[in-house]
């Protein structure tokens, strides 16, 4: 059987990782400041992550959401400690599109309504309903096709309030956007959306899943806006590698028996998994290396001339050049060993490395990428 080809590939095979290293099959060493999407948060096999998770599997990997959990309540009660959610309710899934898919179902379930405004450029996930939320028609095959679902620009207060009306059942927004290639909704948009749904009855969604768990220097990017979001998604970083998403619920929207299920969520191992990612990020005060690196950063590479533009908060940001940044990217990883992300925006890099990358690493990309962009330029 060969694996179906849907993603093209580096010829590189990592065997090995520790931080923010990594190691190829030949022992060539790589730093990451991608990690693997946003996933890596805490860094790569970290000693607590790697025991917490090796402590549980020898104890109980996994049963199903038919029994009682207690790792789950220790889960709800942590999480809401560090995020400052307590009031908020928790689903537990296993993928950010999985998160996304809930939240919006949640929000039919909750106002009896079909309609959802998202955001321009948005990506939300490839499945049913969070990939006909996501402005990218490419992926949206005719069978997803039919959700009832209007994209505006993001920022433009006036473009929503056309659309926001009583068949709304909610409007979705990143905290940041982060595959279009790190847009930053101001806190003035979002405080305005906010106001705008509970005013039309309908419900806003905070798709948190690659700007959460503290990548923006506060556990959730909203958070800088002083809004509270009905429905807050979560994934790739509270799980640091291990398939873990969840779905933040008011207190105001009420379950019922039945009203949404998974198989695999919230298993004993996923849940070890995110417990880890929680403790490591309070202990090693993660949050505040992120802000604190972020805030240097930013404007170490806003001193580079050939950066047109520096976007995002923390240690999510977007860097816009006047040409496509493929071949710089790849002149990073052959010859100078280093990881960044590519966007839907094509002149735009990616940084999403681990909350516990050092300043020096960072200072080691800094220099490659001057040395790559005097060698372009």
């Amino acid at each position: 059987m060969k694996l179906f080809d849907v993603y093209p590939l580096y010829d590189i095979e990592p065997v090995k990782a520790l931080g923010s290293k990594l190691w190829d099959k030949d022992g060539t060493e790589y730093l990451d400041l991608y990690g693997g999407h946003a996933v890596i948060s805490i860094g790569h096999t970290h000693p607590h992550y790697v025991k917490r998770l090796t402590d549980q599997l020898n104890a109980l990997g996994f049963y199903s959401n038919a029994v009682q959990n207690s790792i789950q309540e220790e889960l709800a009660a942590k999480l809401g400690e560090i995020s400052n959610c307590e009031d908020y309710q928790l689903f537990l899934c296993s993928t950010g599109a999985e998160a996304n898919e809930n939240a919006l179902k949640l929000a039919s379930f909750h106002t009896g309504r079909k309609k959802v405004i998202a955001m321009k450029q948005a990506f939300h996930g490839r499945t049913s309903g969070a990939v006909a939320a996501t402005d990218n028609p490419k992926i949206v095959a005719p069978f997803n096709a039919d959700h009832q679902v209007v994209f505006v620009p993001m920022n433009d207060i006036e473009a929503l309030k056309a659309e926001l009306d009583d068949q709304t059942a909610a409007v979705i927004i990143e905290g940041m956007q982060g595959v279009a290639g790190i847009y930053v909704p101001s806190n003035d948009y979002l405080q305005q959306v906010s106001a705008l749904c509970r005013e039309a009855g309908a419900l806003l969604i905070m798709d948190e899943v690659q700007s959460g768990a503290g990548r923006s220097g506060k556990f959730f990017a909203y958070q800088h806006s002083g809004i509270q979001p009905d429905v807050i998604s979560l994934a790739k970083g509270i799980g640091n590698g291990f398939p873990v998403a969840m779905i933040l619920i008011a207190p105001h929207i009420q379950p019922w028996h039945g009203m949404l299920g998974t198989t695999f969520g919230g298993n004993h191992l996923a849940c070890a998994a995110s417990l880890a990612v929680l403790e490591v990020i309070e202990q090693e005060k993660l949050m505040e290396n992120a802000a604190e690196l972020g805030e240097w950063l930013i404007a170490e590479l806003k001193a580079i001339p050939q950066i047109k533009e520096v976007r995002g908060m923390g240690l999510m940001l977007g860097m816009s050049f006047d040409f496509p940044v493929a071949e710089l990217r790849k002149n990073l990883l052959f010859a100078h060993k280093i990881f960044t992300g590519s966007a839907g925006d094509k002149n735009t890099m990616r940084l999403l490395p681990s909350l516990a990358v050092s300043k020096e690493e960072l200072i080691q990309f800094l220099e490659a990428l001057k040395i790559e962009l005097n060698n372009l330029c």
